[in-house]
C-alpha cells in the first residue's frame, strides 16, 4: 500500500492535509474519510488501510488545526470545516483528480460537517454514492436528564477555561476551543441544528437522498447515544437508510465506546466488513443487528 500527502489550500488560506491510500493496482473506486473533534487521521487510518486492501482508493482529510493540516490562529467551528475545508477537498477530488463519484465515511463531528457541506453544496450530492456514519449525532445527546446536565456543565466549564482538554474528552490527540464546541453544546441543549445567521440545517437534512448507514454502540452513551444517532438518521427521511446498534447483548464482541466503534480489533473483525458490504451493495442484512 502507498500513502501520499497532499496539501489543499482553502478559500480562507488554510492548508488542509489530504492523505491518499492506494495500492499499485489502480482503482477507480474512491472513498472519502474524515474524523471529528479531538482527533486526526489516526482514528480513520486503520479502516482506510483495510478498505484499500479491499480494492478502494481512500482519501483521508484532516481538519484545520488537526494532524498535518495548518495550525490556524483563527476561531473555527463545525460550519467552518464544512464551508471551507470540505469544500476545498471535494473541489480538488472532483475537479483536479477528475473523480466521477465517491463513497463517504465519517466519524463523530466529521459526519456533522459532511452533512452541512452537502446541504450548502447540493450540486455535489449526485456525486456521493453512499455515506457511512460512525457515532454521529448533533442534537439528540441532551434528551435524557443526566446527559443534559453533563452537557450543560461541560459548556459552562469550557466557557470559563476557553478550551476542552483532550484528556477530558477521552482523547490523546487534540484539545478543542470553546468556540469550536459551543455549537455542539447548544445543538444538544436546544435540540436544534442551527448554523450561521439562523440557518436551519435540521429542516434541510431531508433534501439529502444519499443512502446513509449509521452505526452506533451501547457504550457510547454520552457523545453519540442511540437516541441521538437515531434522531439524526431519521432527519434525512430516507427509507433506504440503515441503522446498526452494537452491544454485547445483541451478540456483538463488545459494548463499543465512541472511539473503539471505529478503531479497535473488534471493530476490524465485525464492523469493517459490514461497511465494505454496505459500500459495495447498499443492501440491508438482518445479520448486522
Amino acid at each position: 500500500m502507498k500513502e501520499q500527502l497532499f496539501h489543499i489550500t482553502t478559500e480562507d488560506n488554510e492548508r488542509i492535509a489530504l492523505w491518499k491510500f492506494n495500492t499499485a493496482f489502480k482503482s477507480e473506486r474512491h472513498i472519502f474519510l474524515t474524523h471529528g473533534t479531538f482527533s486526526n487521521r489516526k482514528i480513520c487510518s486503520g479502516i482506510a488501510s483495510y478498505l484499500t486492501e479491499q480494492g478502494f482508493t481512500c482519501w483521508l482529510m484532516e481538519w484545520r488545526n488537526h494532524g498535518e493540516s495548518s495550525k490556524t490562529q483563527n476561531d473555527f467551528d463545525f460550519e467552518t470545516i464544512a464551508k471551507y475545508d470540505l469544500k476545498s477537498v471535494f473541489e480538488f477530488l472532483f475537479n483536479n483528480r477528475n473523480i466521477k463519484n465517491i463513497d463517504c465515511l465519517a466519524h463523530s463531528g466529521g459526519g456533522i460537517t459532511l452533512t452541512m457541506f452537502l446541504i450548502n453544496n447540493p450540486d455535489y450530492q449526485p456525486k456521493i454514492k453512499s455515506i457511512t456514519l460512525f457515532g454521529v449525532q448533533a442534537f439528540g445527546a441532551g434528551i435524557e436528564f443526566n446527559n443534559r446536565m453533563k452537557i450543560l456543565a461541560s459548556k459552562y466549564l469550557t466557557a470559563l477555561l476557553g478550551v476542552v482538554p483532550a484528556k477530558t474528552a477521552g482523547s490523546t490527540e487534540h484539545s478543542e476551543s470553546y468556540y469550536t464546541m459551543k455549537q455542539w453544546f447548544n445543538w444538544n441543549l436546544k435540540h436544534n441544528f442551527i448554523g450561521e445567521n439562523g440557518f436551519d440545517y435540521l429542516n434541510e437534512m431531508k433534501k439529502i437522498k444519499i443512502p446513509v448507514l449509521s452505526i452506533c454502540a451501547s457504550g457510547d452513551n454520552f457523545i453519540a447515544p442511540k437516541v441521538g444517532c437515531e434522531k439524526y438518521l431519521n432527519a434525512f427521511e430516507n427509507s433506504k437508510n440503515q441503522f446498526i446498534y452494537l452491544s454485547k447483548e445483541n451478540g456483538n464482541l463488545e459494548d463499543y465506546n465512541h472511539s473503539r466503534i471505529l478503531k479497535s480489533q473488534s471493530s476490524k473483525k465485525e464492523i469493517w466488513p459490514i461497511v465494505t458490504e454496505w459500500i459495495n451493495n447498499k443492501n440491508y442484512c438482518q445479520q448486522w443487528l
